[in-house]
């Protein structure tokens, strides 16, 4: 188990994500029991310590809030084309449009630049921003790949409400981590009990699944 800097405990990499730093990225907010959430790329300091801990960006590169933000929003797409995979519907043209934007808009050579003072002459990108849009294109060129790939069929969203994670199937495991395997066995012991009419596990009157009782069963 990790924990965030927002001090919230998030579950151990999904299947998957150590191959496809995009699986990763997709993970990276994470909706918790309780109706919390931590965000791994939550402002600059985390984004950058996610990009070095995955090869993408040293310790210290200057990161901005702009850059982070490019980061958060190129997550939401590759979430959006991940899920359209999973669930077989048609991919939001906006998400394709923009991890293909985040693969070619990498400056392979000094670019353009013309001063009223100076005139025309020639500069390579600001630092920072030349590493990020780096660290975006490897991240949407991953992305493409797995979902042209045929791992592309083993990708799933976790089966453990509310966890909101994607992995790659092993087998018939829909879950991404052992902690939401136990809530969905826990939610499946309570339910045949409850089937059996035993009073002391019946639901909550809006007929949502009785929480077992504290202390009892695995930890979560």
């Amino acid at each position: 188990m990790e924990e965030s800097a927002t001090g919230r405990s998030v579950p151990p990499p999904a299947h998957g994500e150590e191959e496809h730093p995009s699986l990763a990225l997709a993970n990276s907010a994470v909706a918790l029991p309780g109706g919390l959430t931590a965000d791994l790329l939550g402002d600059p300091a985390q984004a950058n310590r996610w990009l070095t801990e995955r090869g993408l960006a040293p310790v210290d590169s200057g990161m901005q809030e702009m850059c982070a933000g490019l980061l958060r929003t190129l997550r939401e797409n590759v979430r959006s084309l991940f899920s359209s995979r999973c669930t077989g519907l048609p991919a939001h043209p906006a998400a394709v449009a923009a991890v293909n934007d985040a693969m070619t808009r990498v400056p392979t050579v000094p670019l353009l630049r013309w001063d009223a003072e100076r005139g025309p002459y020639r500069t390579p990108p600001h630092p920072t921003t030349a590493i990020v849009e780096h660290a975006l294109a490897t991240l949407a060129a991953d992305a493409a790949d797995l979902l042209t790939s045929p791992e592309a069929d083993r990708l799933t969203a976790c089966g453990s409400p509310p966890c909101n994670r994607f992995l790659l199937r092993r087998g018939r495991r829909h879950w991404c981590s052992t902690r939401c395997g136990d809530r969905v066995r826990a939610a499946r012991a309570y339910a045949r009990r409850n089937s059996h009419g035993d009073p002391a596990d019946e639901g909550a009157p809006d007929g949502s699944p009785a929480e077992p009782p504290s202390g009892s069963g695995r930890p979560r």
